[in-house]
């Protein structure tokens, strides 16, 4: 008896196929995918499984599904890993509204999750005109899954593999980053929100997840935003930097290297998450000894009452203490002003080095200087009788 196929077929500006096949009906997923599979597929099966199995019967689980092949075969993995486990399986798919064919892709991606089982999302959403149009349709769709997360109380996964990590460690090479952005992106991280983000195909390749989709004969969106002559354009409309990065720069610096630079690149960021990691645990040692709660009021001379208040409303405020600090290396001084920012109410996605080096200047290299703006917040080296020199935190009011 013939299997039945149906298929979901959407435009592209490439060449390249760009399609869903689904095998919608019999043979099931699970028979398809069979207790030991091999090459791409049993890979990304054994990483799913290694990852899913911790969550207990009955357990809810979001996956990012955009319909590219890295999310696709996250997620066809992940729904027969969950047949077996008892788990259920929550897509969400983005529609950021930048192509016309764009409403038609999500759809089909949506219906397709869902005729293996999942409790399918189909979100569009309206693109922020700030930070670019990468940053904006990334943080459109952190938002929605998050969302959708906390309604069902469930962690997030997300198909990353080894070679956005290379993309993600070159983009910020470029950009002169330390240790903290270098580490790029993590297996298994809880946010600020408790939300979890977890990414099982983080060691695994691109090719590993095409060679998923391939067995399982299920055709994944190749989506044209993702090539440099794609509709997504730089403000000077040069291409989209990792598209850029993924189709022109590695292939040339593997050529100039005679081999493979993902690995070298991925390997980069493991190295440095390590030592980023021995580096936050001693910052993390240090908090307590350099952070003091001072009594309000402390003296305010050189304050303008008109343009700045205390971070909070009660009679004390946090702040650091100068001397303690100043004997700490410069690597875990910078950690603990960071730190020291984001919970007084810095706005986190703005904070740049330049910021904490300039409050760290207030410490170390200490002439009489002004306050130290940063995102949301100012910053002076103040005074008192008991604690000596802190750096206090104050809202501006105007």
């Amino acid at each position: 008896m013939k299997t039945k196929r149906t298929f979901l077929r959407l435009t592209n500006a490439h060449t390249p196929t760009c399609g869903l096949c689904a095998l919608a009906e019999t043979p099931s997923l699970s028979s398809r995918i069979g207790p030991n599979p091999g090459g791409g597929l049993g890979r990304v099966s054994r990483a799913v499984w290694a990852c899913l199995k911790e969550f207990q019967p009955g357990s809810a689980v979001v996956i990012g599904l955009s319909g590219g092949a890295d999310s696709l075969a996250l997620t066809l993995c992940a729904l027969d890993c969950a047949s077996r486990l008892g788990l259920d399986i929550v897509t969400v798919t983005v529609d950021h509204g930048v192509r016309a064919e764009s409403a038609d892709e999500a759809r089909a991606v949506g219906d397709l999750a869902r005729s293996y089982g999942a409790d399918s999302h189909v979100m569009r959403v309206a693109l922020a005109d700030k930070g670019g149009p990468e940053g904006a349709g990334r943080e459109a769709r952190r938002e929605v899954l998050t969302r959708v997360a906390r309604s069902y109380d469930a962690p997030i996964l997300l198909g990353h593999t080894l070679d956005d990590q290379a993309e993600t460690v070159l983009l910020r090479l470029g950009r002169g980053s330390g240790a903290h952005s270098l580490r790029a992106m993590r297996q298994d991280a809880t946010d600020r929100e408790g939300i979890r983000w977890i990414r099982p195909l983080l060691h695994l390749r691109r090719a590993d997840t095409i060679a998923t989709c391939q067995a399982l004969a299920v055709g994944f969106v190749d989506d044209p935003t993702n090539y440099p002559d794609g509709p997504w354009k730089t403000a000077d409309g040069s291409p989209l930097r990792r598209s850029a990065l993924r189709h022109r720069a590695i292939p040339l610096l593997g050529e100039a290297l005679g081999s493979d630079p993902a690995l070298a690149l991925a390997r980069t960021a493991t190295l440095v998450a390590r030592d980023d990691d021995a580096l936050n645990q001693w910052a993390d040692r240090e908090w307590a000894r350099v952070k003091v709660t001072l009594e309000r009021p402390v003296s305010l001379s050189p304050i303008d009452e008109a343009t700045h208040t205390y971070p909070a409303t009660d009679t004390q405020t946090v702040a650091l203490s100068v001397e303690p600090l100043k004997s700490l290396p410069q690597a875990v001084r910078t950690r603990i002003i960071r730190r020291f920012l984001i919970e007084c109410g810095a706005d986190e996605s703005k904070l740049s080095m330049t910021h904490i080096d300039r409050v760290d200047n207030l410490v170390v290299n200490w002439h009489g200087q002004k306050e130290i703006e940063v995102p949301s917040l100012a910053i002076f080296r103040l005074k008192d009788k008991e604690n000596g020199a802190s750096l206090v935190p104050f809202l501006r009011t105007r």
